[in-house]
């Protein structure tokens, strides 16, 4: 009885111990996992704790930092780059779209037909005019030419003969020793062979003129081009282009302006006789060479509203070619001594274009100005600004009238008066194409500058 009492109690043990047992394994494999919590809501904690320390120091007018950063900001005056308003020539250019073309350009052909015996050029060769370039064989054209000189010989030995013999008969008629109708006959011979004479003669000439047609000469001079056809083909009168010689030196360049700058330049080509004009490459970016306008077209062309100008250039490097696309650079007329100032000084607003003059207290006050011709990044000044004021040039995008500006070249005794170098600021290049002038309306103003208000025109 106490053995079997004993074993169920045993069994209870037993199974207390494993229950422990498991209890202890349970909570060893959830203690690290709950550290790793207990560390994340500790980080959690601590980054409020920051958070809530330095908010006061971050926000802008609340706190004491802030206020003062805020109060620093608003007073810094803006950096700015200017340059002095001044004086000086500024040229009146046209730019035109042009085409290099030869003032001679000519396809040799062959005059006669023939054997090519010979070429006397190399491609590319500059030849001058009466050189021989190449030769049809001669020698048919010798025998035709031989053939009428023996021809014309006898007409004329038998035209002199009969003018003796009308002599004679004349002779007899007087002394009534012949009939008159034979005297007659005699006369009518003697002109009908001079007319035989006459005709053989030209037969000669015709077979000369042949017989010097198979050396093809140069007609002008120039470069040769690539030739046509190979020594021993046969060629045909009319039909066969041997070569083209074109005109290197002077050429021409052929450019189109447009019907509203015609006045202009006629007025001017009336007074000066001519207009300097350069030609550039087709990039507009580096010029060729230079020459000279001497004459336009007789009529417009309708259907463009252009006019054709020729400008005659030397061409003694030859960099012009012929059928090249260049832009000519006309030269109109010159301005003196006008106001000029650096084309990115100039800003748009809604009463037209102004720009920020700076005053002895290092403010900006804004002008409004009238605008002429604009070449390159200079821009002609009619009216709003005077000779010596000093205009901001770079850094306009947050100046308000009246705003503090601090000139860093004055601070390093770099400033140039009146030499348009600013701060950093690379400028384009406003060369005007097409032949429209950029009167009044240079396309430099930034879009996201702030426009003066209504009113403030000082300077107008």
């Amino acid at each position: 009885m106490d053995e079997q009492t004993a074993r169920p109690r045993d069994r209870q043990i037993s199974a207390d111990g494993a229950d422990r047992s498991s209890n202890t394994t349970s909570t060893t494999r959830r203690s690290p996992r709950r550290r790793r919590i207990l560390i994340l809501i500790g980080i959690v904690l601590i980054a409020l704790i920051l958070f809530a320390l330095l908010r006061p120091h971050a926000r802008n007018g609340n706190g004491t930092h802030g206020g003062r950063h805020a109060a620093n900001a608003a007073n810094a005056p803006e950096p700015v780059g200017v340059a002095t308003v001044n004086t000086g020539d500024m040229p009146v250019e046209l730019t035109l779209l042009g085409t290099v073309v030869p003032i001679t350009n000519v396809t040799v052909q062959a005059r006669v037909s023939g054997h090519l015996m010979k070429v006397e050029f190399t491609e590319g060769q500059h030849v001058k005019q009466g050189d021989e370039l190449e030769l049809i064989d001669p020698r048919p054209y010798q025998a035709v030419v031989d053939q009428w000189v023996g021809t014309l010989a006898a007409d004329q030995a038998n035209l002199e003969k009969a003018r003796i013999d009308n002599r004679r008969y004349q002779t007899l008629l007087k002394q009534n020793s012949t009939a008159a109708m034979t005297a007659v006959d005699q006369a009518y011979t003697v002109k009908q062979l001079e007319g035989t004479v006459k005709y053989d003669q030209g037969q000669l000439d015709a077979a000369r003129l042949n017989l010097y047609y198979c050396h093809v000469l140069a007609p002008v001079g120039g470069r040769v081009g690539i030739r046509g056809v190979d020594m021993g083909n046969y060629v045909t009168t009319g039909s066969t282009d041997l070569a083209v010689l074109t005109q290197m030196q002077p050429i021409s360049v052929i450019f189109t302006l447009p019907q509203d700058q015609l006045a202009r330049v006629v007025d001017r080509l009336r007074a000066v006789h001519e207009l300097p004009v350069a030609a550039w490459n087709s990039a507009n970016e580096n010029k060729i060479a230079e020459g000279s306008v001497r004459a336009l077209d007789s009529q417009i062309d309708t259907s463009t509203g252009t006019v054709r100008l020729r400008g005659i250039f030397a061409n003694e490097d030859e960099h012009l070619f012929p059928n090249e696309f260049v832009n000519a650079h006309l030269l109109v007329d010159t301005l003196h001594n006008v106001m000029l100032l650096p084309s990115n000084a100039l800003q748009t607003g809604p009463d037209g274009q102004f720009v920020y003059v700076v005053q002895p207290d290092s403010t900006v006050a804004v002008r409004n100005v009238k605008v002429g011709i604009a070449s390159n990044d200079t821009t002609v000044i009619n009216s709003g600004v005077q000779v010596g004021d000093r205009v901001v040039t770079d850094g306009t995008n947050h100046l308000r009238p009246g705003s503090k500006v601090s000139i860093p070249q004055e601070n390093t005794g770099n400033t140039t008066a009146g030499s348009g170098q600013t701060a950093p600021h690379k400028r384009g290049a406003h060369r005007n194409t097409n032949g429209q002038q950029s009167e009044g309306n240079p396309q430099n103003a930034p879009s996201d500058t702030a426009p003066p208000p209504n009113g403030n025109t000082s300077g107008q």
